[in-house]
Order: structure tokens, then C-alpha cells, then sequence
């Protein structure tokens, strides 16, 4: 694979995802860190964006529930280039019908190198990091070369 570099903004899209037993940290993790957060675009998955904007008064783009198809329009949005970070709390103690899904949007965040956060300590990690409000590097396929090399 041929890849370039791109830089992503200061103001970065932030998918917000979580599984139902990991909505509580989430939307926890969302409130110590409100003030880093409003400065960003945030889409979340339908009843998690529901459930985040509700309580913390953060305006969140909400997509559809992430069983019906969300975690799949976040990971189409990535290929699009228009997610910059996936915060993901998944439950890795219980099966979830969607799992499919959700290694479908893991593999396209790792193909187009965008950072996720999976745990409170990863997520905190990203929001501390000076890269978090300022434009950021990072190599991505080049589509275009792909296709030139196909057709």
C-alpha cells in the first residue's frame, strides 16, 4: 500500500461509542474532561449521543444505534476522512450481537490510522495529549495511487 500524509485540524471530530454497560464511564470520562471536549465536533452513536448530550450538555451529532447500523456509519465516516479520534468503551466481558460491527470500525480505524481509545486510560491518555487541540500528522492510504495502480 502506497500512503501520504495528512494533518488533521486543531478542531478535531470526535466519535463517541460505548456499549451498554460501559455508557456510565463514558459519559463520566465526558464530564471530567466537558471543557476539552466542547472545543471539538462530537458524533456519537444514537442512544449514546441521546444519553451524553442529556447529561452533559454537550451538543453531540447523533448517529443511529450502534446494532442497527451506527458503528457502521462512524466507520464510513472514517474512510471519509471525517473522524478524527474513536473513543470506544466496548465491554470485553459480555457477547454483543453486533460484534461484527464493531471489528468492521476497529479495522477501519486502524487501515486509516486514527487513535481509539477503548478504556478510561487510553482516552485519557488522548486527551492530554498535545495533539489533541492542535493540527496532528499521520499517514494514510492514498486512494488515489491505489486506484491509479488497480485500473
Amino acid at each position: 500500500m502506497i500512503y501520504k500524509r495528512v494533518y488533521t485540524e486543531a478542531h478535531k471530530r470526535i466519535a463517541l461509542v460505548a456499549h451498554d454497560n460501559m455508557k456510565p464511564d463514558l459519559l463520566q470520562w465526558c464530564v471530567t474532561h466537558k471543557q476539552r471536549l466542547q472545543q471539538h465536533q462530537l458524533l456519537a452513536t444514537g442512544t449514546t449521543g441521546s444519553v451524553l448530550e442529556q447529561q452533559t450538555q454537550l451538543p453531540i451529532t447523533k448517529l443511529i444505534s450502534g446494532p442497527l447500523g451506527g458503528d457502521q456509519q462512524i466507520g464510513a465516516l472514517i474512510t471519509e476522512q471525517k473522524i478524527d479520534i474513536v473513543i470506544f468503551f466496548w465491554d470485553p466481558l459480555e457477547a454483543q450481537p453486533h460484534d461484527p460491527d464493531v471489528k468492521a470500525l476497529l479495522r477501519l480505524a486502524a487501515v486509516w490510522n486514527i487513535p481509539v481509545a477503548c478504556n478510561i486510560a487510553t482516552a485519557d491518555m488522548l486527551v492530554s495529549s498535545p495533539l489533541f487541540d492542535t493540527p496532528m500528522p499521520r499517514q494514510i492510504p492514498d486512494y488515489d495511487a491505489y486506484l491509479a495502480k488497480r485500473l
